[in-house]
């Protein structure tokens, strides 16, 4: 047995509480080790010994992750616990905090204390699964050519980082319509606030509307019309850094140390100039100076703009400018102040990487999810590593989060940052298609970026902030894609709140597909999706979970796919329930996704959609506010 892989311990990573009387528990394992795992508790007050059996609910290149769910009848508390762990050849040990034994423990007790009140991680319902959609505002639509720049430029120019293209909130506005039947759920703009250049990432007053872009009452407009349509709406807060401009910095560059603001920012050398040299800034751009948000009075401004426009314009919550640079108690103190005022808001962080830091109930809701948006760039965009290695990266980012935060990870293709994902697979249209479908289908909260829809392309900032193309004739089948998928997403509740598990994940033919199903009994819908990511025909024998008929969601004609008894070995089938196979035809750049003929559907999705359907025009009625 390789003990060394064997981890858990007593922390919020390992087990806490999804309600007062439910614990979850995780343990991880050596892959392929472990046929079965239990865990074994009792309350230190009365030691009746219970078990509990574990699954194995990720798995990537090292590793086995297991995990259960204890409801106790009272709150849960002085729970002691171990685990027994069965290898495949039938070996049995245990483990606790004093190792690995081939005995049951006598000392040495896992034990897990109190579930307080606030230990219970609270997130808005309504941000689980739910579709993003990303405008940079400059570039959407031009609405009000009356605030139109001096220098604007004719749309469709060639962008650089300083000019501009009149794009607006009133644009936003006016094209309402067409991102509630695309089927977008939640809007989240670029920096709108007054700042310097054409992102406005370089702020200098928090609390109006950059000009350029309209005004406070057209924002609050905006926000009126989107909530009428069922559409969310967030906000950038740029608090990491501001603009040269801001006021305060001014104060501090005409001042200099005897400005009462220069404990502001982070002043490196006096006097102090435009300079790196002189004061911290972000990413090296003296044009943008770090804010000190150790210091209390900064933090204090901080929450007061963010608590401005909950309040005053009521957004539904925040994206976070590079969170992971700013000082965690911020967000520790917006997560108390500002949960307690707006609970349904949404505290969303900028991270590249994994961002479980931010993530441990005391801080933030969810993070932009990079790691996934890596993952698939390097299998869908430039076919760089193989079925098997995207398999154990998307199941590790699984393992990494909590089962309720992977619901909310913002999973991006391309952003603002980055090149555009139909530039990085080589303009092909079919690869788009394919990353696309998978987004939408897989956990967590899908991110477009406005215009992908569209097939826009573009090499890295500031080619991939062009504008938006109108033009009803340009890449139509993309734009019917986008609807059909998002049409399965809303209509199916193992898609939009559901677990997953990788079905096949095959080297030489590229073929890649898993499930998605409900943990919940009387959910038992399921949704299997295969994905050929290659330029050859394939015929494959897919493991499904269960027999008789399927239908074909993305077929015209509904096509009946047969399943045939179960022969052979195939992927994850030592931790997956199969009972039979189907037979499948798979074109080049292709996606099957199916249900068995009479599936389940969620009560409320039929009553809003007519029941299964994939006809996009009845998109509107359910993607409304909840």
């Amino acid at each position: 047995m390789n003990k060394e892989a064997v981890l858990h311990s007593n922390t919020e990573t390992f087990v806490y509480p999804i309600a007062r009387n439910q614990l979850i528990v995780r343990l991880r394992t050596a892959k392929k080790e472990i046929k079965k795992c239990q865990i074994i508790y009792w309350n230190r007050e009365d030691s009746i010994k219970k078990r509990e059996t574990m699954e194995c609910y990720a798995r990537d290149e090292l590793f086995d992750y297991f995990q259960c769910k204890i409801i106790f009848t009272k709150v849960a508390r002085y729970q002691k616990y171990y685990f027994w762990l069965e290898e495949t050849h039938r070996e049995q040990w245990y483990f606790s905090t004093c190792g690995i034994t081939s005995v049951p423990p006598s000392e040495g007790f896992f034990e897990y204390l109190y579930a307080n009140q606030n230990d219970v991680r609270q997130v808005p319902n309504w941000a689980k699964g739910i579709i993003y959609y990303q405008i940079f505002p400059d570039r959407f639509f031009n609405g009000n050519p009356d605030n139109d720049p001096a220098d604007c430029k004719a749309w469709g120019t060639i962008p650089t980082r300083n000019n501009y293209m009149g794009g607006d909130l009133k644009g936003i506005c006016n094209k309402l319509p067409y991102l509630k039947d695309l089927g977008v759920e939640c809007l989240y703009l670029n920096p709108v606030f007054e700042g310097d250049f054409n992102h406005k990432y370089a702020t200098t007053d928090y609390f109006r509307i950059d000009p350029l872009f309209g005004t406070n009452e057209e924002l609050k407009e905006l926000i009126s019309q989107c909530h009428q349509q069922g559409i969310r709406i967030i906000l950038d807060g740029v608090f990491n850094h501001t603009g040269i401009h801001f006021p305060l910095f001014q104060n501090v560059l005409e001042k200099q140390e005897q400005s009462a603001y220069k404990d502001w920012f982070l002043i490196e050398n006096y006097p102090v100039t435009v300079s790196g040299d002189s004061y911290e800034c972000v990413g090296a751009y003296p044009y943008m100076p770090k804010l000190n948000t150790a210091n209390p009075d900064v933090q204090a401004y901080i929450l007061k703009i963010m608590d401005y426009w909950l309040g005053e314009y009521q957004i539904d919550g925040w994206r976070l400018d590079v969170a992971d640079e700013v000082d965690s108690t911020v967000w520790e103190l917006a997560r108390i102040t500002l949960k307690r005022k707006y609970p349904d808001c949404i505290l969303l962080g900028e991270t590249w990487g994994y961002g479980g830091r931010m993530l441990r109930g005391n801080q933030l809701d969810s993070v932009m999810n990079y790691m996934f948006r890596d993952a698939m760039w390097d299998y869908f965009g430039k076919s760089s590593i193989s079925a098997e290695a995207f398999d154990h990266r998307i199941n590790t980012i699984l393992a990494l989060y909590r089962d309720e935060t992977c619901h909310l990870l913002y999973n991006l293709l391309d952003s603002h940052d980055t090149e555009r994902f139909l530039y990085v697979c080589g303009e092909n249209p079919k690869v788009l298609q394919l990353a696309a479908a998978f987004q939408m289908l897989f956990v967590g909260s899908p991110a477009i970026y406005y215009g992908d829809e569209a097939g826009i392309t573009g090499e890295n900032d500031p080619d991939c902030r062009r504008c938006m193309v109108w033009d009803e004739q340009t890449k139509p089948e993309l734009s019917q894609w986008y609807k059909k998928i998002i049409a399965i997403r809303k209509n199916h509740l193992c898609v939009r709140e559901g677990r997953y598990r990788t079905i096949l994940a095959d080297n030489q033919t590229n073929i890649f597909a898993f499930v998605r199903y409900h943990e919940e009994p009387e959910i038992p819908e399921k949704i299997y999706a295969v994905f050929n990511n290659s330029p050859e025909k394939r015929k494959i024998l897919c493991p499904v979970l269960e027999d008789g008929k399927f239908v074909d969601l993305l077929s015209d004609e509904k096509e009946l796919l047969t399943s045939k008894p179960l022969a052979g070995q195939f992927y994850n089938q030592d931790i997956t329930a199969y009972k039979a196979v189907i037979s499948l035809e798979m074109q080049p750049y292709a996606v099957k996704v199916f249900i068995k003929k009479g599936g389940y559907q969620h009560e409320e999705m039929q009553k809003s959609t007519g029941g299964l359907t994939h006809n996009c025009d009845l998109l509107g009625g359910v993607g409304r506010m909840r």
